[in-house]
């Protein structure tokens, strides 16, 4: 089989279109919305009627905002716009002192050490997918998308994806995908508090379904905790985590948004992320050999220490992370003035910080838009590794779980890789666009056979 010389990427749009058609490509997908000046510029400015918007690609610039000065750049209430039917009060949307409460509850389920006890959980729900991949050709973002909820479910709850109430939550997000972009049009407008946000009505009900059953199993664990059933899962150190400085844990509704970002998080990044990595090991089966390779050392028990195995492995993730973040773009908003590389920035302008693009950089990579896993282990990628990638955010609001997601990753490949061969099927190429994650257009579609 022939392969492209790098792996797809979406089409650019021209430098200048009018405002109308940049909203509407904007709306339909974010990254082909987009002109191709953006891959090796330091900073633009966007205008429109109601915003300033200014992308930030000069990692000292976004440095600043992530990492130096983070409470003078609060999340954009602009994203919170569209994901507040689902999202609620959630982590991922809140700012200020309500983050800094969330995050001291949250934060030690996550710790590494707790890793080691979630990991058993997280070897079966990856042996069970393994299993469960068909052969022939497959769609295979669908396949890793029951195994990311899988994991969600295994590590948070105790329960694997066959449990009925899983099944109903699972199938929701994926239709709650379906119809929510990634930015609806009250982000855009500058809407009063009182007037309605606009949303798709398919979207507020398939919300509303999803916050129901996320309820009914958080008040069903509440009451194993009162009753001292509990399993030793995510859900309960959470849920019994006490503020150390208010001495409270989350009620029952602030428990339900969180589960709903866990979910969101942990289940749609990770399948959008393994999805595409089987796309570039089919690719380039060279690498995909070294990978099965490093999983057939694996034993066949779920042991911890086989994680320092997978070395080329979680290489090849942190490369498939890179190429196609899941979170391409995050949006911040300044409180004070600021000045940006000779641009002044009045208080509320929208700062986006683009991993897409600074993954992607002309100025920061050797060859941005090549798929080399072996990058990582190389000298001369060292300051780019760390000033230029960040698939996970940085700084104080860097994401809970990146520890979870960077074994959950490479070891989910291992599994699948030790029992299957993956191959790329001529004509189909995936075009990535952007919802919620990276996706593809119209799914990957793999051979699948057995190795």
């Amino acid at each position: 089989m022939t392969c492209p010389v790098h792996p797809p990427k979406p089409p650019v749009r021209p430098d200048r279109v009018s405002l109308l058609r940049y909203l509407r490509l904007f709306r339909r997908d974010i990254l082909s919305a987009q002109p191709a000046r953006l891959y090796r510029a330091w900073m633009a400015e966007f205008k429109t009627p109601f915003f300033r918007s200014y992308l930030c690609n000069d990692p000292e610039l976004i440095n600043l905002v992530l990492k130096e000065r983070p409470d003078d750049f609060p999340k954009s209430n602009r994203i919170r716009e569209g994901l507040a039917p689902l999202l609620g009060n959630s982590v991922f949307v809140t700012n200020g002192e309500t983050w800094k409460r969330q995050r001291r509850i949250i934060d030690p389920a996550f710790e590494g050490g707790r890793l080691r006890d979630t990991f058993p959980a997280m070897w079966e729900a990856g042996e069970a997918a393994a299993a469960r991949l068909p052969h022939g050709e497959v769609e295979v973002e669908e396949q890793m998308s029951h195994a990311a909820a899988d994991v969600i479910f295994r590590t948070l709850f105790t329960l694997p994806i066959e449990d009925q109430t899983a099944q109903a939550v699972f199938h929701e997000f994926r239709a709650y995908q379906r119809t929510q972009p990634i930015l609806n049009l009250a982000a855009f407008l500058p809407l009063p508090r009182w007037f309605p946000r606009l949303h798709r009505r398919k979207t507020l009900a398939s919300a509303k379904r999803i916050r129901a059953l996320i309820t009914a199993m958080t008040e069903a664990r509440a009451k194993e905790i009162a009753e001292g059933k509990a399993p030793n899962d995510l859900a309960t150190k959470i849920m019994t985590m006490v503020d150390p400085e208010t001495g409270q844990t989350f009620s029952t509704e602030e428990m339900v948004d969180q589960v709903a970002i866990f979910f969101l998080a942990g289940h749609e990044t990770s399948a959008s992320a393994l999805a595409w990595a089987l796309y570039l090991l089919a690719l380039y089966p060279e690498a995909q050999d070294r990978v099965a390779a490093e999983a057939a050392k694996l034993t066949e028990t779920a042991e911890f220490s086989a994680m320092a195995q997978l070395k080329f492995t979680r290489d090849v993730f942190r490369e498939t992370l890179r190429l196609y973040p899941p979170v391409p773009m995050m949006v911040r908003q300044n409180i004070l003035h600021e000045r940006f590389r000779a641009r002044k920035l009045p208080p509320g302008a929208q700062i986006v910080l683009s991993p897409w693009h600074v993954h992607r950089h002309e100025r920061l990579w050797e060859e941005p838009d090549a798929f080399d896993p072996d990058r990582w282990s190389r000298d001369e990628n060292r300051a780019s590794a760390r000033d230029a990638y960040l698939p996970f955010s940085a700084g104080p609001r860097v994401c809970t779980g990146a520890g979870f997601a960077m074994v959950e990753g490479p070891l989910l490949l291992a599994q699948f890789l030790r029992r299957h061969r993956v191959e790329r099927l001529d004509g189909l190429d995936p075009v990535p666009v952007a919802h919620l994650t990276v996706r593809a257009q119209n799914g990957i579609r793999l051979r699948v056979s057995q190795r």
